[in-house]
């Protein structure tokens, strides 16, 4: 696949042409930024002694895509119930819960729980390619479009205080995930260094366990290290 095909569908993963942005609101609204509630890592873990890892210290892949490979495992915290995991492709580090699996290709890390019903996509973004000048323009017009373009999809948006930007999706479609609506949660993180540069966080979790997503999505960004150079 040549470089401008690709480029070509990241721009039709956006949906830029046509959108409506959306109003700053939702879930985080009477929150400075994200909260875990008390939740930790442990609370997303299986323990399964090592069985979601290799004795290489890479991710056991489970896909087919022929440019899937294993994530680089940094180091493993048996006791608080995670692993932190390195992402090459997009230079991303953040810890996931123990028990869940992990995998990248040329443009994004991916990790999810044994069930799938839990899953993490990373993904390095050009705002400017994009069509948007900060990840604020970027949350809002990529919220607008989706709830425009899905019907009965509820979009959220808020700038949270650290400058990242929360997007919350309600009554998403299962599609391969599974029989339930799910929410989704996107977290854009600008480049502190370069404001037309960032990174996006997309976690998918089943409807009925959004509060718990949310606290998860809290300790993920509390874990995250983010190379941009």
């Amino acid at each position: 696949m040549t470089v401008q095909v690709r480029q070509n569908e990241s721009r039709r993963r956006l949906f830029l042409l046509g959108a409506l942005a959306v109003a700053w609101t939702g879930p985080a609204r009477a929150e400075g930024d994200l909260n875990a509630r008390g939740l930790t890592f442990r609370d997303f873990a299986v323990d399964d002694g090592g069985a979601s890892l290799n004795k290489g210290g890479e991710s056991v892949v489970t896909g087919t895509q022929p440019d899937q490979h294993a994530a680089r495992v940094v180091d493993i915290d048996r006791a608080n119930g995670f692993a932190r995991v390195h992402f090459d492709p997009v230079k991303i580090e953040v810890a996931v819960p123990l028990g869940w699996q992990t995998s990248e290709d040329w443009e994004r890390g991916v990790a999810y729980s044994a069930d799938r019903s839990y899953r993490l996509i990373l993904w390095k973004v050009d705002f400017a390619f994009e069509g948007v000048k900060d990840a604020e323009h970027y949350a809002a017009t990529k919220a607008g479009t989706i709830q425009s373009r899905r019907k009965g999809v509820q979009a959220q948006a808020r700038r949270l205080d650290d400058g990242t930007c929360l997007v919350v999706y309600e009554n998403v479609s299962a599609g391969d995930a599974g029989r339930e609506k799910r929410t989704v949660f996107d977290l854009v993180v600008p480049n502190p260094k370069d404001a037309k540069q960032g990174a996006l966080l997309t976690l998918g979790v089943p409807a009925a366990d959004g509060r718990r997503g949310l606290g998860l999505l809290a300790l993920l960004k509390q874990s995250l290290r983010i190379d941009w150079q």
